[in-house]
């Protein structure tokens, strides 16, 4: 699990709110989705949108933001062939949720 790179000296509190937040969630109100597909006809999968819901309901009320982060490109380091031709304004980073320099990013796989 991603959540283990947390150095647990420093950010040992948001380690344990994350952990805490992920115990939290109930999964099981994720299953919202119906399958259209003819190997799964209506089996019941999980919702994205849906637990994505819960995952922000549960660290806004720990006190987790989105978070959104000014980047600046510098263009020293571009291989003379790669520079793009105008540098992006207002190029930024975002987090799902940050509090006390941590980011958290929430992301589901098959």
């Amino acid at each position: 699990m991603v959540v283990r790179r947390l150095s647990r000296s420093r950010y040992s509190a948001e380690l344990r709110e994350v952990e805490q937040v992920i115990a939290a969630v109930d999964r099981k109100q994720g299953k919202t989705k119906t399958s259209q597909e003819t190997t799964m006809l209506a089996r019941m999968l999980y919702s994205p949108r849906a637990l994505n819901r819960a995952f922000a309901k549960a660290f806004e009320l720990c006190g987790w933001e989105k978070h959104k982060e000014q980047c600046d490109y510098p263009t020293q380091y571009y291989v003379p062939d790669n520079v793009p031709n105008s540098p992006a304004k207002g190029d930024f980073r975002e987090m799902d949720f940050g509090k006390n320099r941590v980011g958290v990013e929430v992301q589901f796989g098959k």
